[in-house]
């Protein structure tokens, strides 16, 4: 038997108001995929609730991490009417209990988020409707310039979630291997021969044999000290979307050095902000540099490739060891990789100078130095990466 909603015309307006909610989740989402789901909905129909479900999460979600916050959403986007009208008119609705045993992820809490503590029902609805994930352009652009350290609490969570979605494009070398193209030095014999087998014996075309394009490996070091706390967290989230599929070691330094490449395996980046939290034990401490390096170079210098490595040393220079230990140990990290792109925050300060000890030794071995204090500089990381690295 057809539901009240379908048969009012409302089926359209659900399936919005759902896919609206998910986006607050942080899936992306556009009118083209709305209204594919729209369209599949009234081909499946209502009356099985898994076809539903199904339908709309081959039209919805296209990323791996997201089938557990799709699943949970659903579940509790159609099981409370309630919440159903709330979402239609883009209220932030008061979550329904949990299933025991399943405990939700932090961006399906937060997009059933309660709603404001002061619920009066004659409060005008335009206060109501101030926490609408649809942010406004000039919101948006004042988010795109906010310096990470001057956010507000839900700032910094809708900042965090922007900074997933950035992408960080790395310029690619010629490999060591070879394969069969149209331009080269040399002739690919053995894809000439090949071919000529598939042509009774005549040799028609001469492949040439040329390289292959491959990543640059990259060497991540983040500082998660008291300067950085704010920082390092919003980073972390950033880097674990933009160099998936790049090969990649990651480690956290403060006082000491935290292996963070189990964490980084994981594919949600929620998962992998609580395995982080979990395995660094100095977090939000003083920095040691020099003291990380030094436990790097005796215990991972291995997972450097050769001298084709670039590391990005995220920092504010703020370093509290000897400036010799850290000077020794950045002329041994710089003779082993290809290129040291220090990227600072405190390029936030109109006339900053490394004038600090630590910055000072930082500057004097660093290839370049990049401003990342806020999502615009985030998203000109690529451009910037890619003409230092052409530069060096």
């Amino acid at each position: 038997m057809l539901l009240g909603d379908a048969r009012t015309g409302k089926l359209s307006d659900n399936i919005t108001g759902f896919a609206r909610a998910l986006r607050r989740a942080g899936l992306p989402m556009d009118a083209s995929r709305i209204s594919l789901a729209i369209e599949s909905t009234e081909l499946v129909g209502i009356e099985r609730k898994d076809d539903l479900s199904a339908a709309l999460k081959a039209c919805l979600v296209n990323r791996q991490e997201d089938l557990v916050v799709f699943d949970q959403m659903f579940s509790a986007f159609f099981r409370d009417p309630e919440l159903t009208r709330q979402l239609l008119s883009q209220l932030l609705p008061k979550a329904p209990t949990a299933t025991p045993g399943i405990p939700r992820k932090s961006r399906v809490q937060e997009a059933l988020a309660a709603k404001n503590k002061n619920n009066d029902p004659l409060k005008p609805k335009e206060d109501e409707l101030k926490f609408d994930a649809a942010m406004s352009a000039s919101n948006r652009e004042r988010l795109q310039q906010a310096d990470f350290q001057s956010l507000s609490a839900s700032e910094f969570n809708l900042v965090e979630k922007l900074a997933r979605h950035v992408k960080l494009p790395l310029p690619q070398i010629q490999g060591r291997r070879t394969r069969a193209g149209g331009r080269g030095e040399r002739v690919h014999w053995a894809k000439s021969m090949q071919l000529a087998a598939r042509q009774d014996g005549d040799v028609l075309s001469l492949p040439r044999m040329q390289r292959k394009p491959q990543d640059l490996p990259l060497l991540i070091l983040v500082d998660i000290s008291g300067s950085m706390e704010r920082y390092a967290r919003l980073l972390l989230a950033f880097l674990h979307q933009a160099t998936r599929g790049t090969p990649r070691q990651i480690f956290a330094f403060g006082t000491g050095l935290t292996d963070l490449n189990p964490a980084f395996k994981l594919r949600d980046t929620d998962d992998m902000l609580a395995l982080a939290s979990q395995q660094i034990k100095d977090f939000a401490g003083g920095t040691q540099l020099g003291q990380s390096l030094t436990q790097f170079r005796s215990q991972h210098a291995k997972k450097l490739t050769g001298r084709r490595t670039v590391v990005l040393l995220i920092s504010d220079g703020l370093d509290t060891g000897t400036a010799e230990t850290l000077d020794s140990e950045l002329v041994w990290l710089k003779r082993h990789t290809r290129s040291l792109l220090w990227l600072n925050p405190l390029l936030r300060f109109e006339g900053y100078a490394p004038i600090a000890t630590g910055a000072s030794v930082l500057n004097r071995h660093v290839n370049g130095m990049l401003a990342i204090h806020n999502l615009s500089r985030l998203e000109e990381l690529a451009s910037a990466l890619s003409k230092l690295l052409k530069s060096h």
